[in-house]
């Protein structure tokens, strides 16, 4: 009963492609021509790989090209923001479609609901294993974008010969202490600067923890032969310090980056002072 109706479905494979391209597009979950024609050949993989055997078996090896197209096409609409429940209207209309046109084809009431239960099975497997693909390429969006945020939340300044500033916004965490470490590190070779500044102002709170990433960053820019300054020190800040007993002995600390860079001069031997110009 099983091999009639597949070939039935089969026969009709045009009349399914137009029944699952009308919904998606009633949905609004289809967006372009290429999509369209991924939803075509994933059709046809999908026809192809119906048999009496796979039929009954959703991991079958027959599924295999349909699960690679679709884990393609899934991480493709999480990365161009499709919801979770945009990506499941995908698969949920060719389960639709496809029972639509069973229920034509087939009159028998037991066949029918064989053959239903069957395809549901197979159908409902392969939404599983999209949702799977789907939240990869979400995250794959929000680790580029975390990333990227970090790059330019860090930036590394030249502000004069043999000085980088780096102001840091928001808050310090292990992942990004490290992306602020290799910055910095890699500006100091790049430009051979003697002296960082580390500018914490725009940091809304710091803890030991905060603070500890902050020593880590000293130790390692003393490591490549640099002296660290970090300014930025607002009262509740010193206050928060001190209390927590948090041991900044030895590191240079400036209320403003104004008064770290006149320091910075100072160890550089330099003087900056205003041009007299005739009246």
């Amino acid at each position: 009963m099983q091999k009639q109706a597949i070939k039935k479905l089969k026969s009709r494979k045009d009349d399914l492609v137009r029944l699952w391209t009308n919904q998606l597009s009633q949905l609004g979950t289809m967006d372009s021509v290429t999509e369209e024609g991924e939803s075509q050949e994933l059709l046809s993989l999908f026809l192809e790989a119906l048999s009496d055997k796979s039929i009954a078996d959703p991991e079958h090896p027959s599924f295999d090209a349909v699960k690679d197209l679709l884990t393609g096409i899934s991480i493709s609409r999480g990365k161009r923001g499709f919801t979770p429940r945009e990506n499941a209207q995908y698969l949920l209309a060719l389960k639709q479609s496809v029972l639509k046109l069973l229920s034509e084809d087939i009159a028998n009431t037991a066949e029918l609901y064989e053959v239903n239960l069957a395809i549901s099975n197979i159908i409902d497997n392969l939404m599983i294993m999209t949702f799977e693909s789907f939240m990869k390429g979400r995250e794959d969006v929000i680790n580029r974008q975390t990333d990227e945020i970090n790059e330019i939340s860090t930036p590394v300044i030249r502000v004069w010969d043999g000085v980088v500033a780096l102001p840091i916004i928001g808050t310090l965490d292990s992942a990004r202490t490290q992306t602020v470490m290799e910055n910095l590190l890699q500006q100091i070779v790049d430009t051979g600067s003697s002296i960082a500044i580390l500018d914490i102002s725009g940091v809304p709170a710091v803890d030991s923890l905060v603070a500890q990433h902050l020593i880590k960053t000293v130790s390692a820019t003393r490591l490549m032969g640099a002296e660290c300054i970090i300014s930025g020190i607002r009262p509740e800040i010193a206050q928060t310090v001190v209390h927590l007993g948090i041991d900044l002995t030895g590191i240079l600390t400036k209320a403003t980056l104004a008064s770290a860079l006149r320091t910075a001069f100072t160890m550089l031997q330099l003087e900056v002072n205003k041009k007299k110009v005739a009246v």
